[in-house]
């Protein structure tokens, strides 16, 4: 399913050399183009891995979620697969805090000492924990800013593009029919709203 594009009204002009075909008003991808830039984006990240440097992928849309945490801990890096809070990145001394907070009550949890404390008390902090679980569990090794960013929908994770571009820290971005190639430094064309799709990009 990764040739899949989308309709052929809702696309980007500057995707026309990733295309291959219009086929019953949807545009197919052309899939040597992927197999290229997925190869160049591999060998990127091997390198890069090979040097100790930190990866953060990211995905927060229902279809890519699951797999976004299940290659990330096959893979061991940072991901954030729940909502992307702005200035995650640019703002990261606050990110680092919210990090900080979680570790320290998921401490508190595993020592039970949640359940020493009042019940009003331990009710708030376990909402905290859960709240802080979905949005920097992913994160939470994370001790300083990425050296690589993974991106699996560059509409849905706008934010978090533009955070890196601002920063400066290279990005490989899943790109659909739709979005622009000109913002990531590596971008994959690929059907970003397939499961099957976006687990094998990631896979690889």
């Amino acid at each position: 399913g990764v040739h899949f594009g989308h309709g052929t009204r809702k696309w980007n002009p500057k995707m026309a050399p990733y295309i291959s075909a219009k086929r019953k008003g949807i545009h197919i991808t052309n899939l040597t183009r992927t197999a290229r830039f997925l190869s160049e984006a591999c060998d990127l990240v091997f390198y890069a891995a090979s040097r100790g440097k930190q990866f953060l992928i990211v995905g927060t849309k229902k279809k890519a979620a699951d797999s976004v945490a299940w290659a990330a801990i096959k893979a061991r890096c940072h991901y954030v697969n729940k909502k992307w809070l702005g200035g995650m990145l640019t703002n990261w001394s606050t990110t680092e805090t919210r990090v900080h907070k979680f570790r320290d009550l998921r401490i508190e949890q595993k020592t039970g000492r949640l359940n020493r404390l009042p019940k009003r008390d331990a009710a708030m902090l376990k909402r905290q924990l859960s709240r802080l679980q979905t949005y920097v569990g992913g994160i939470k090794y994370m001790t300083g800013l990425p050296d690589i960013v993974i991106i699996v929908d560059q509409h849905e994770e706008y934010t978090a593009l533009r955070e890196c571009i601002t920063l400066g820290i290279p990005t490989i971005c899943l790109i659909d029919t739709n979005c622009d190639p000109d913002l990531a430094d590596i971008s994959i064309p690929a059907n970003d709203d397939a499961t099957s799709s976006i687990r094998l990009i990631l896979n690889k």
